[in-house]
């Protein structure tokens, strides 16, 4: 049986969110905001975000998911760590490696191998993300910055909000692309038609693309894309938007047409400055095997 918590709004007004804050007493903010965000809160049936505005005779829906239980577990899986100090560790991860365990991948993650290779890691983040201070997606490969105590970790979250670290990637998408070097600024939110996408909306969070053009073929660009912000699938959502979606990607992009197990996207460049000497920090690390066999074969 299914654990469901009702509500029907009498004479309440405003934001949904606003509104069970307010009824729901014995649950923190946090965990409602929780909810909102899983999808797991409908008004009449039709699941809502967390700026819906209530009306009276409303009938809120909360199921409640099952707690998942996931053991983190130190596993010896090869990582290759590209820098490593008392305070921080920059690694270079493969494609089709998951970031944090989740139900759906519940180990052979990189945390999984985090724990294995370094003595110590954050704790800011929930329990199952220990040491993320940010995310690349499973099939994107490249730097990532890990924190292994709190005051790194706020201090590399920081420059990620502030919008001073320097993240570069390459990409190799569809289409020609004509002039040089461009800016996508367009806001991004889950899509309406498919809660596991993401969308251009107008009600989505702000997102900035910077890209330039770094090589041509027939059918394809080599992009260098530089982000301002952070959004779940930044890079992607974008190039598709303005008519070049990234080759290989199989959710933003078109029937497969190059060999490879997902988009061909990787972070090349990390910047930022050291937490505790404030030394500017730059990395920087080829493209993979595969991605740099399919430029060699479009060469020709």
């Amino acid at each position: 049986m299914k654990n469901e918590i009702k509500v029907v709004i009498e004479a309440e007004k405003g934001r949904v969110d606003k509104v069970l804050v307010h009824r729901l007493k014995d649950y923190s903010r946090s965990q409602i905001q929780a909810w909102l965000k899983e999808d797991v809160v409908t008004i009449n049936g039709e699941i809502i975000k967390a700026n819906r505005k209530v009306a009276a005779g409303d009938e809120i829906v909360i199921t409640i998911p099952e707690p998942i239980t996931l053991d983190l577990m130190p596993e010896n899986i090869p990582l290759e760590i590209v820098y490593e100090d008392d305070d921080l560790a920059v690694i270079n991860k493969p494609q089709g490696m998951v970031v944090h365990p989740s139900a759906g991948h519940p180990n052979g993650t990189l945390v999984n191998a985090l724990l294995y290779h370094l003595e110590n890691l954050s704790t800011i983040n929930d329990v199952i993300r220990p040491g993320i201070v940010h995310r690349i997606d499973k099939d994107t490969s490249g730097l990532l910055m890990v924190a292994k105590n709190d005051k790194a970790h706020e201090s590399l979250a920081k420059q990620l909000k502030d919008k001073t670290s320097l993240r570069k990637y390459v990409a190799l998408v569809h289409g020609n692309i004509s002039h040089e070097r461009g800016t996508v600024n367009a806001p991004i939110g889950r899509s309406k038609d498919n809660r596991k996408m993401q969308a251009v909306m107008a009600e989505g969070k702000p997102a900035v693309t910077h890209f330039s053009v770094l090589e041509r073929f027939e059918q394809f660009t080599l992009v260098e894309l530089q982000l301002e912000t952070g959004r779940t699938h930044q890079i992607r959502v974008h190039m598709q938007y303005i008519g070049f979606p990234l080759a290989g990607d199989p959710v933003y992009g078109p029937r497969k047409t190059l060999p490879g197990n997902g988009q061909y996207l990787h972070a090349r460049l990390l910047g930022f400055k050291h937490p505790t000497s404030d030394k500017e920090m730059i990395f920087e690390v080829e493209i993979p095997e595969m991605f740099r066999k399919t430029l060699e074969n479009l060469r020709k």
